[in-house]
């Protein structure tokens, strides 16, 4: 008979159930941009921050911020598109800070901007291997602490792309539709254990990622009268939606697909 994990939070204040005290949180591509937003949230919210990122240097400095500011976290370098750094990072994580609770699987690449038919192989079996094998290999290396500690929140940072694509990111679009499909496989089959995933697809959202667009004026007119909210958005407004899903309050909430797209998928 499958493991049924019943909720502890029924009698909770609304408030106490957005804290997350005591958990352990990885999140990946936080030396900068969503990924460094979302690790300042959690950490503001109680969870000890594993701020992870390619350049050690770059993951201290986010870390130290942090720690500055009287919160719990450290750096962990990790280049995702690698086995061996993937399971170096998870280990580390354990031994720091005895398990995993929250994962948040935010480094992505998109090298190309290009039609289909321009794509090389090699781009592409990049693409997918950052993007999408590095989130299925990070939630397996986190799934046996989360088993352990009977739950666990994976989030996984999607885009609206991968719903609706546009021209010249076709193979990031791919990528980011099978996150989706991962999001909601996990969802289906360790929610059993209590381990919820859930997907955040952002919008037009300024990072260096999306620089070359958002710098641009004329496109930038073009998007603005585009989208009902006439903006781009800023890192620090996925933030929030990332404390959602990663504590108490989305206790009931797996599989879910949550767009942060300023109106995107309207128009």
């Amino acid at each position: 008979m499958p493991m049924v994990v019943p909720c502890q939070h029924r009698k909770m204040s609304t408030r106490k159930l957005f804290e997350l005290e005591g958990k352990v949180a990885i999140v990946t591509g936080a030396s900068k941009g969503i990924g460094k937003a979302i690790a300042e949230a959690l950490a503001e919210y109680g969870a000890k921050v594993v701020v992870s990122s390619r350049a050690q240097e770059a993951v201290d400095e986010v870390a130290n911020e942090i720690k500055a500011k009287g919160f719990e976290a450290t750096g962990i370098s990790c280049h995702v598109g690698r086995e061996d750094q993937r399971q170096a990072l998870v280990e580390k994580t354990i031994a720091t800070y005895g398990g995993v609770d929250i994962l948040v699987n935010n480094a992505a690449t998109n090298p190309v901007f290009a039609p289909v038919e321009a794509i090389e192989n090699d781009v592409f079996d990049k693409v997918m291997n950052v993007n999408v094998k590095a989130c299925f290999d990070l939630a397996k290396l986190c799934f046996p602490s989360m088993k352990e500690r009977k739950g666990g929140s994976i989030i996984n940072i999607a885009s609206v792309e991968g719903m609706k694509p546009s021209n010249g990111l076709s193979i990031y679009s791919v990528s980011k539709s099978a996150l989706i499909m991962l999001t909601q496989s996990q969802a289906s089959e360790w929610g059993k254990y209590g381990i919820r995933s859930n997907a955040i697809c952002p919008g037009l959202i300024k990072t260096k990622f999306s620089e070359a667009l958002w710098s641009n004026d004329a496109l930038m007119q073009q998007v603005n009268n585009h989208l009902p909210l006439r903006r781009a958005a800023e890192s620090s407004e996925l933030s929030g939606l990332a404390v959602y899903l990663a504590s108490d309050a989305s206790s009931y909430t797996t599989g879910a697909v949550l767009n942060a797209d300023g109106g995107h998928m309207l128009t």
